[in-house]
């Protein structure tokens, strides 16, 4: 599954770059006399104890321990050469943003995440969230649903319609988007895992179908991720990573011939930096994983460019404003130059860095649960300065329970207001040139890069997963981190420093209670009212794919037509596949 390729990534941009980005831009007579100012400033007004503390890490949830110094100057990025390493806005290497007007052109899509009950209760909030502004659907599956139970399922008991929406088979997507048009809207759906995203997204291809919309004036992603399925997963059933890895692919191949205009992979550092990572090492994983689609995807015969235009991301954003938008701007500038010189990208679409970010979910506590308001806040202000193309903001009640119908307004208010009420959005990459900014993002793709490093040191992202490495680094990370916050080395205002005890009587939003019953009794219509002799044969037929390496998408799709359900489908790749067991962390 992995590339051939002996050199690493690090290697091969060493060799191909030339040593672009060690040029000399400042005269060297200038940097003599910032220097000589620096030191006699240092000498003269700063207090020793600052002498002593030069260099400074600031500890935030989920941070990345870079270490910054007091005051930055033209020495921090004396071989910063501008061309080279920051271009214009629209030019590479897109450190500055994939298009040369940025949000004068068409600003970030504002998609909040939804989903919670049945399909007509979420329904009714996707249509409250359009109606209020939203310019896109995220929607998010409740536990069973998103393990590949269907709602009837014992292990699907109690959880119905919670944390997200219902969804067993393809009248229930009807259900779902009733009076929401899917040739207009663009819909994030949120299906997190290979095994999922090939029973999901079919049934929303067969929904279009009886509605008449050609599959090519679709719009859209599909997270479709390995990295949620083999790791960030909690369940008892998984199928061994190689398997994984090959539905993955297989929906990839499906979609990007008969849906073109589908992001079929949001590779997806969200859920793993949430699950317990740093940025840092969210964004070296999607990259490895990106890397190994690509592989793959030339290995099935497929150019480069073919693959690439549709690749995107989708990143979790934290609290430390500098770094967030450091570290967008160096992923921008890695994507291209992975592309352009390790696989020879023709296209500069195919070596967009194009993103979705999600505020941390992490970084909201249950006390004090209106404070969470101002964290979304500034981490979607990051998000923007940092020049994302879709943007989620989590709410402020999100600790405590699904977010309630006020809550996701001022969500979508939040990001109403960056837009046009800030000014952020009137300059393209607004803090490029600062030397703050310029040196941390050196520094976060040095870091970066060191990470893939890592990870192609290990056989490659899917090798790192089979054989334990990225779970003990996730399990490392995390012990480290829960140790900071309950010291309090990692201040939580509210949580575990300045403590009031106020919210502990928040009202939560409440599930619809009848959810479960009412998905019950539709699923056992269902059932009963179709063509059982088109469902066996349907699943066989999927079945005979699985075993003879035939693209699994094309077999799903026919699953959906029949009437199958998301749980029918699990059973014939647990069936065929096998289940795998995660390697052992401690």
């Amino acid at each position: 599954m992995q590339s051939k390729q002996q050199k690493t990534t690090l290697e091969i941009l060493k060799e191909t770059m030339k040593e672009t980005d060690n040029c000399q831009v400042y005269d060297p007579t200038y940097l003599a006399k910032v220097q000589e100012s620096l030191n006699q400033w240092k000498k003269e007004r700063v207090k020793p104890k600052d002498l002593e503390n030069w260099s400074n890490i600031p500890l935030t949830v989920l941070g990345s321990e870079i270490p910054r110094e007091m005051i930055y100057t033209p020495l921090n990025i004396a071989n910063t050469d501008y061309g080279e390493q920051l271009g214009n806005p629209g030019e590479a290497p897109f450190t500055r943003g994939i298009h040369s007007n940025m949000y004068r052109g068409r600003t970030f899509t504002q998609r909040q995440l939804v989903g919670f009950g049945g399909p007509e209760d979420t329904n009714a909030r996707i249509r409250y969230l359009l109606n209020h502004g939203a310019t896109g659907i995220n929607l998010l599956f409740d536990m069973p649903t998103i393990q590949m139970y269907d709602c009837d399922d014992p292990m699907a008991q109690g959880s119905v319609g919670s944390c997200g929406v219902s969804v067993n088979h393809v009248h229930d997507w009807e259900l779902l988007y009733e009076g929401i048009d899917i040739a207009k809207e663009t819909s994030s759906i949120v299906t997190h895992y290979p095994s999922n995203t090939a029973c999901l997204f079919p049934m929303y291809l067969v929904m279009a179908e009886k509605r008449g919309v050609p599959w090519d004036q679709l719009k859209g992603s599909s997270q479709n991720d390995l990295t949620l399925e083999e790791l960030v997963r909690n369940s008892s059933e998984y199928i061994p990573p190689k398997d994984c890895f090959r539905i993955e692919c297989d929906n990839i191949e499906f979609i990007r011939k008969n849906v073109p205009k589908w992001n079929f992979i949001t590779l997806n550092g969200y859920n793993f930096r949430e699950f317990g990572t740093s940025g840092v090492t969210e964004m070296a994983v999607a990259a490895t994983h990106g890397m190994a689609i690509l592989d793959e995807m030339i290995r099935r015969g497929y150019e480069v460019d073919w693959a690439a235009e549709r690749l995107a991301f989708f990143w979790s954003g934290g609290m430390d404003i500098f770094e967030e938008v450091s570290r967008l701007r160096a992923m921008r500038r890695l994507w291209y130059r992975i592309l352009k010189y390790k696989y020879n990208a023709k296209n500069d679409r195919s070596t967009w860095m194009r993103c979705h970010l999600q505020t941390s979910g992490i970084s909201l506590v249950r006390e004090e649960p209106y404070n969470n308001a101002i964290r979304s806040a500034f981490e979607a202000l990051a998000a923007v300065l940092g020049g994302v193309q879709s943007l989620h903001v989590d709410s402020y009640d999100e600790a405590i329970s699904v977010p309630s119908e006020e809550a996701s307004l001022l969500s979508l208010r939040t990001q109403q207001i960056i837009e046009h009420e800030t000014g952020v959005t009137a300059v393209v990459d607004p803090l490029g040139g600062s030397y703050y900014v310029e040196a941390l993002t050196n520094q976060m793709e040095e870091k970066i890069l060191a990470e893939i490093t890592e990870i192609e040191n290990q056989g490659g992202y899917v090798e790192a997963i089979a054989n334990g490495y990225l779970s003990r680094k996730i399990y490392n990370y995390m012990y480290k981190e829960q140790m900071r916050i309950e010291k309090g080395e990692i201040k939580i205002v509210g949580h575990n420093y300045q403590k009031s005890g106020e919210g502990e009587d928040f009202e939560a939003f409440h599930y619809p209670e009848e959810c479960e019953a009412r998905q019950l009794q539709r699923l056992e219509d269902h059932r009963k009212n179709r063509n059982s002799d088109e469902v066996e044969k349907a699943l066989n037929e999927l079945r005979i794919a699985c075993r003879e390496g035939k693209n699994v998408m094309e077999y799903t799709v026919n699953c959906a037509r029949a009437g199958c359900t998301v749980g029918e489908q699990w059973k014939i790749f647990k069936e065929v596949f096998g289940l795998w067991k995660r390697p052992s962390v401690f």
